[in-house]
Order: structure tokens, then sequence, then C-alpha cells
């Protein structure tokens, strides 16, 4: 048998020229294969023998394959998720979007709005913005949206996976097409990339091209969603796009067009990462 510690050593060099954290790509693979945490692996690492798999998985991931998608899982915020090929990656920085809002309705916050009761994510994938949100609103319910079948069902899951199927619903759909009723909080995150854009190949080879690519000018979701939003926010209702680094001015013009107040939170690097849209 083969001690873990060296393989992860060798294995983190193997993979710096595909990865930009190659270590813990390498720790959460080891513990995947182990059926551990990586806090537990690492406990109990002087113990531990490299499992027959670990060549397998290592390849893959060698093949630029994304770590979530060997592993099956991926944490955001609070919560631990399934994640499947065919479905987005969950990022952090789209937990922007969750700070924000947390920010927004806070009891002393500027405009004294009340928590949210009915939340809306609009291209939903595996369901990580709505059950963030729910995770912090424990009176909430919520209505996850997305034109792909497959994302669907994943979050269907992810909501049975921790305890949220009572609070949360799926529905297909096309944004905010054919929606009724209108919501205190709404959370999207589009595509926004460029049609040009050079993406890293573990995304570009990997991840679903209709959740990433929008347009020539990466812009063309914000224009539908600019259009929709007024008649779906309830009275002191806000909503929170995603935008890429380099998208505050353009996605916010489109919805100050639209009548809208809009601010921008940044993310951890310091850009603008989340549009806050609101009727005042």
């Amino acid at each position: 048998m083969i001690a873990l510690a060296p393989w992860l050593r060798s294995a983190a060099e193997a993979l710096a020229d595909v990865s930009e954290s190659p270590r813990l790509d390498a720790e959460l693979l080891a513990a995947h294969m182990l059926g551990m945490s990586r806090d537990e692996m690492l406990l109990s690492l002087p113990r531990l023998d490299v499992p027959e798999s670990a060549e397998a998985l290592l390849a893959r991931r060698l093949a630029s394959e994304p770590i979530a998608y060997i592993t099956g899982t991926r944490d955001f915020w609070t919560l631990s998720l399934h994640v499947r090929p065919g479905v987005l990656v969950p990022r952090p920085d789209s937990e922007t979007l969750i700070e924000a809002a947390i920010e927004l309705f806070a009891p002393n916050a500027a405009g004294s709005r009340r928590a949210p009761r009915r939340i809306l994510d609009l291209g939903t994938g595996t369901g990580a913005l709505l059950l963030a949100a729910l995770d912090e609103w424990k009176d909430a319910t919520g209505l996850g949206i997305d034109a792909s079948p497959a994302a669907l069902a994943v979050a269907e899951e992810n909501a049975r996976r921790n305890a949220m199927e009572g609070r949360a619903s799926f529905r297909l759909g096309d944004w905010g097409a054919d929606i009724p009723e209108r919501f205190d909080l709404i959370l999207c995150n589009p595509p926004y990339i460029r049609e040009s854009a050079v993406l890293a190949p573990d995304v570009r080879d990997h991840e679903p091209a209709m959740a990433l690519f929008a347009g020539p000018e990466g812009l063309d979701a914000y224009r539908t969603l600019a259009g929709q939003i007024a008649r779906l926010l309830a009275p002191d209702g806000a909503a929170i796009f995603e935008i890429g680094y380099d998208q505050e001015e353009a996605a916010g013009a489109l919805f100050r067009e639209a009548g809208f107040h809009v601010s921008a939170r940044n993310d951890l690097a310091g850009r603008a990462r989340a549009l806050i849209v609101t009727d005042k």
C-alpha cells in the first residue's frame, strides 16, 4: 500500500498545471475516495493509505474535469449541494448575492424592509441561491425557475438533501415569463459571459454553455430580465443579480432605463459582483 501523505504531494504537483488550487483538489479527491470529510482525512493523514481508485480520479481532474463533477458535491454558503455534469457548478463569488440580501433586509437597514417571505430564483441551476436564502430566512418559501430539466432535477434533490423540500418548489420556465405572483426577494445568476471570451478548459469543455454565454456583450439575459422585474417585485422588494467583473455600468444601465434604482456590492476581490435593483 502507498501512504496517502506522499501521494497528496505528488498529486498536487501534477495538478499545478490544470488547477489554481492543486493541493486542495488533491485533498478533496482523496477525502471523496475515502468517504471522509476533508477535515477528518487531514486529522487521520498519518495512518491513511491511497485508495485503489486514486489514479483514475486524478486522471479525470488532470483532464480538466471540474472537481465538483468528480466528487458530486460542492459546498455553498451554509449548505452541501449535489452537483453533476450538465449543471453549472456553484461558485464562491455567487455568495456575494446572499451577503447583499442579508444586508439589505437586516432589521436596521435603510428603508426598513421586512424579512422576505417569498423568494424567486431565476436560472436556479443547483438551487444554490434559493436554498441558501431559505436557510437564512426560516419562515420564507421560494420558487426556482430554470430552462433545464436536468438542473431542476438536481435542485429538487438539493432541497431534499437540505430538508427544504416543503419550502422550495421548482418549475421549468423562461426567466420570469408566465409567473403570476410577486416576490420580496429575487435572486439571479444569469449567463453573462461574452461569446468571444476565452475560458479555462474546466469551464469551457465541461460546464453547460447555456448557463455561461449571453451574446456578444454578455448582456442578453439582463436585457430580458430588465423588462420582467417590475411585474415580479413586491412593494419594497429587491432583485439581486450576479454580474461579470466589468459589467456594473452596462448591466446597471439596462435596469436604470427600466426605472429602477441600482447599486452594486463587491466580492472578496473588490470587484463589483452583485447588482442590487430596487424601486427606490
